[in-house]
């Protein structure tokens, strides 16, 4: 299946049917008077999170969507059937943009989610509404209201845990092939992913997480240069980023400042984001070689670099523990903040004041 992260389309609901005029003229019936019943409802337009879904490729063949129209009203007080609704099916993860792509509308985040799009025309009244004391044979109906319409942008973040980053042929295909089930192409030149892949880590049976290898940076990427700025959004939701770079290259220090500054100049959260940083390749060098590019790239770090190689398996299982630390971390942290959520929302429903921390004067 072709990966698609970005997709426009139009979304419009249904007009509400009109009111009906109408009078009744039943032979035997002494009194008449006016029995004309209301338009239905147009339908709605909502967007639903599908845990099933990982692309947006669906709405490559198909950017229009149009629901039902209200019914008209009938004689003898009968409404007119609401219209039909449309649900748009996203994956979990896509961002609902207006037309201009700049004002975020909502962010799909959980399965089931659903979220109004545009809210079908209400239907019109029917003359036996405006029947009163002194009107007692109105002649007036109300047409239906119309649907709301829109141009609106869908951008899929992959919710992954991790994201593998790098320069292009760091190895990262081949450590994601080699710790999960995944098969991304692998080869012996750069840019072989031109998609993400996903892939699940199992460390026990309790201990899993996704990881996501990303398109290969090259400097430049965070203004448009390469492959790889399509994909930086996929790195803002993981836990940790997993940092390869290419053991045999001469100044693995230079590779890893490029990298770091394209995704800093995309987004400064990065700055605060866990990162782990691994010299790959390392069956191919020597003990001394590889002590040499391991200071230097620590120098660049600041931090401790796990020196491993995809191929051979050396190191690879203490990279992925410790990218599971921080993964264990965010995971124990929304556990605690759906907690406080749960109970700061049974607090306001048994109209208790708002718990707060520490001394009040």
């Amino acid at each position: 299946m072709k990966f698609l992260d970005q997709a426009k389309i139009y979304v419009r609901s249904g007009n509400g049917g009109a009111g009906c005029i109408s009078f009744r003229r039943e032979k035997y019936i002494a009194y008449g008077g006016p029995n004309g019943g209301d338009g239905g409802a147009g339908g709605n337009v909502w967007a639903e999170a599908a845990d099933a879904l990982n692309t947006l490729i669906d709405y490559r063949y198909r950017q229009h969507f149009k629901a039902g129209t209200g019914t008209h009203g009938m004689g003898r007080d009968r409404t007119g059937k609401d219209g039909d609704d449309i649900v748009i099916k996203v994956p979990v993860g896509t961002q609902i943009f207006d037309e201009s792509g700049e004002h975020l509308l909502v962010d799909m985040i959980e399965p089931g989610q659903r979220v109004l799009l545009a809210k079908g025309g209400n239907g019109g009244w029917g003359n036996t509404r405006y029947k009163t004391p002194t009107n007692q044979a109105p002649r007036r109906a109300n047409p239906g209201e119309e649907g709301e319409e829109r141009w609106i942008w869908l951008r899929l973040k992959l919710i992954a845990d991790a994201g593998l980053i790098g320069l292009p042929n760091a190895g990262k295909s081949t450590l994601l092939s080699a710790v999960t089930e995944a098969k991304p192409k692998t080869a012996d030149y750069p840019f072989t992913t031109l998609r993400p892949h996903l892939g699940v880590v199992e460390l026990g049976t309790s201990e899993r997480f996704v990881i996501a290898d990303l398109p290969g940076l090259i400097e430049g990427a965070a203004d448009g240069a390469g492959l790889g700025h399509k994909f930086l959004g996929h790195a803002e939701r993981c836990a940790a980023i997993i940092h390869l770079v290419d053991g045999n290259v001469e100044d693995p220090a230079a590779d890893y400042k490029t990298i770091r500054n394209e995704l800093i100049e995309y987004d400064e959260q990065f700055l605060d984001k866990p990162e782990i940083v691994a010299l790959n390749k390392c069956d191919t060098l020597d003990d001394k070689t590889i002590a040499k590019r391991k200071k230097q790239l620590e120098k660049a770090c600041g931090s401790e670099v796990i020196t491993m190689s995809g191929v051979s398996g050396a190191g690879v299982k203490e990279l992925m523990s410790k990218v599971y630390t921080h993964v264990k971390a965010r995971r124990d942290q929304e556990i605690e903040d759906r907690e406080a959520e749960k109970k700061a929302k049974a607090r306001e429903e048994a109209g208790l004041e708002p718990e707060t921390s520490g001394w009040q004067p």
